[in-house]
């Protein structure tokens, strides 16, 4: 399963990554994406997720194909 994995802001930083490809074969959820795409760097607290564009929580399934993204909550003044 082809899965396109996006980290943005201080998550690309943390991460050392910005965009992957990886081949999910046992990935199930975001989170474990998340772990694969990470070699299992913890997953800071807060983090949000998305699948195809779509917000996501981390125990949501995949499907091949999908763009799973990672980025740190919003803020604003």
């Amino acid at each position: 399963m082809q899965l396109n994995v996006k980290f943005f802001a201080s998550l690309s930083e943390q991460t050392g990554l910005k965009e992957v490809t990886i081949d999910a074969v046992k990935a199930a959820t975001v989170m474990d994406v998340w772990n694969q795409a990470t070699t299992n760097m913890p997953m800071p607290e807060n983090t949000l997720c998305a699948i195809n564009m779509a917000y996501a929580r981390p125990d949501d399934s995949i499907n091949d194909g999908d763009e799973i993204a990672f980025f740190p909550p919003v803020t604003g003044g």
